[in-house]
């Protein structure tokens, strides 16, 4: 792995094997970092193959993996991790960290020794006792993934983008009413609060762009992870992040519009479909059939 974009490290040669070989030792943790769809049947597994009370830190997106862990591995010590950093595979055993942030874990005995190690790797790994906030934080923006995805641009040339960025900031206010509305505080798991961010985005680009520097420290051919799970035809996470927003919603009596109608956008369009800002706007518009998304107004 190496690290980037403005670090270098050596590669490590890099060697997968499945089934895992759990045979010869048991582990002392594992880290769980599959896609959510995968969560439940690796969690099986896992029970079958790791002794019961082997703790399993879930570094994965989403706010819903920690429980499912839980349902179909009740014998493991499920805990919840964060990862901030976008990752590409240059190629088999190579992979790239692209952009920045702390890795953040659930404070355990585990975990305060597994952040010895991650230390040793020149990967910090924050221990919290708020997990779930910071899950919703990072879910917030991770809302930009299916924009990435339907953009077919790298990262940094969508975010630099004023109607993808507006596009964002709407998903985001949506997702922080119906936060509000279920009593949930969205931690700060980026340089500015939750609440700050859509207004940032909204700024022009010259002005974002200047404001925005750290979060434009993005290597340039750095892509969101659904956006490559579009390409290769493979299931996305987007109903572990719009989805997550609308079931909150459903839960506390309210609607999350605008995401359900990315949700099914995402499901319904060929992978090698995209979009500009002010085509993926007017799908949006015509889906949600309103010019109002919880009180704001749909760019």
């Amino acid at each position: 792995m190496t690290a980037g974009p403005n670090l270098a490290e050596a590669p490590i040669p890099l060697t997968a094997r499945s089934p895992a070989p759990f045979d010869a030792r048991a582990p002392d943790v594992v880290l769980l970092t599959v896609k959510s769809g995968a969560t439940a049947a690796c969690a099986r597994e896992l029970a079958a193959q790791v002794p019961a009370g082997t703790p399993v830190v879930s570094f994965q997106n989403g706010v819903e993996n920690v429980a499912r862990l839980r349902a179909a591995a009740p014998n493991l010590v499920a805990l919840a991790g964060m990862i901030p950093y976008n990752v590409v595979q240059v190629e088999p055993g190579y992979v790239r960290r692209t952009t920045q942030g702390v890795a953040m874990a659930e404070r355990a005995h585990v975990t305060e020794r597994l952040a010895w190690y991650f230390s040793r790797a020149k990967l910090p790994l924050q221990l919290r006792d708020d997990m779930p906030a910071v899950q919703w934080g990072k879910l917030l923006l991770n809302l930009n993934n299916p924009i990435n995805a339907l953009s077919g641009l790298p990262l940094r040339a969508q975010l630099l983008d004023s109607g993808y960025r507006r596009l964002l900031a709407a998903l985001q206010i949506e997702a922080l009413s119906v936060l509000a509305r279920a009593g949930i505080t969205p931690a700060k798991v980026a340089p500015l609060a939750p609440s700050w961010i859509p207004w940032m985005l909204r700024l022009p680009t010259y002005v974002f762009q200047a404001l925005a520097a750290g979060m434009l420290r993005i290597a340039a051919d750095a892509r969101s992870s659904m956006q490559q799970d579009r390409r290769a035809g493979r299931v996305t996470e987007i109903d572990d992040l719009c989805g997550a927003v609308v079931r909150l919603a459903e839960t506390h009596g309210t609607a999350a519009p605008l995401n359900a109608a990315l949700c099914a956008l995402m499901q319904a369009v060929a992978p090698a479909e995209t979009y500009s800002a002010e085509q993926l706007r007017q799908r949006l518009r015509v889906a949600v059939g309103t010019h109002s998304i919880n009180g704001s107004e749909l760019p």
